[in-house]
């Protein structure tokens, strides 16, 4: 077959291709227009709701937030919690109305924390698991505020479980230790030794250079003399 040949054959197969795309465009061409109008509709409908809902909301919220920090720095939790009646409305209430919000996310877990110091563990839990974000800081002691709350509720299967999770999300030479001690002591408490013994060796594995690490012997070997 002549090279002359082969390309008047790749033309037309080329001429066929265009021509059933075209034909397959005229076709469809009012569905085409319309998923096509969908698509730009929706688009700008989110656009739209993040420009004059959200970003508006998130500003709001933010700056309602300010002074919520300031009474929570003085310990002056009630006020944090449930606001002055005048300027602030409480990082509950922030939390509440702006639950969309980065900000309304960050004032459950100041409002949990306010209900903690006030005594109150069941409100307390009811905003912390509300908060709901990786911060590498925020998030482990979030959940260790969790843990001391069943503890206070003598729930320590559950107190157990919200320690080992604030340990995982720590992971570093000062606070994973301690969530993991704090595990053990729950489990020494409800005399779960063998779960104590774990979790003290975890910390010698792992954290064994850590201001609890070093002293982690003398709590290993509490907890193997009471394993029967």
């Amino acid at each position: 077959m002549s090279k002359e040949k082969l390309q008047r054959d790749e033309l037309d197969k080329v001429n066929e291709v265009l021509s059933s795309s075209e034909q397959f465009v005229e076709k469809n061409q009012k569905p085409l227009l319309i998923t096509v109008l969908i698509i730009i509709l929706v688009v700008a409908g989110v656009l739209s709701m993040r420009h004059f809902y959200f970003q508006p909301r998130e500003q709001k919220a933010q700056a309602a937030m300010y002074k919520g920090e300031m009474y929570f720095a003085k310990d002056s939790f009630e006020l944090a919690l449930k606001g002055n009646g005048a300027d602030f409305v409480g990082f509950e209430a922030i939390a509440d109305d702006y639950s969309s919000t980065k900000a309304g996310n960050l004032a459950a877990a100041y409002a949990g924390i306010c209900y903690y110091n006030l005594g109150k563990d069941a409100e307390a839990l009811s905003y912390l698991k509300k908060f709901d974000g990786d911060d590498p800081f925020l998030a482990p002691n979030v959940e260790g505020m969790i843990g001391n709350c069943y503890v206070n509720m003598e729930q320590y299967d559950d107190a157990i479980k919200a320690f080992e999770r604030a340990a995982k999300k720590a992971d570093n030479e000062m606070s994973t230790p301690l969530f993991w001690q704090k595990a053990a002591t729950v489990a020494e408490a409800k005399g779960d030794y063998k779960k104590a013994l774990e979790f003290y060796q975890k910390i010698k594995d792992e954290y064994s250079q850590s201001m609890i690490g070093r002293d982690i012997d003398k709590y290993i070997e509490r907890a193997k003399n009471q394993i029967k």
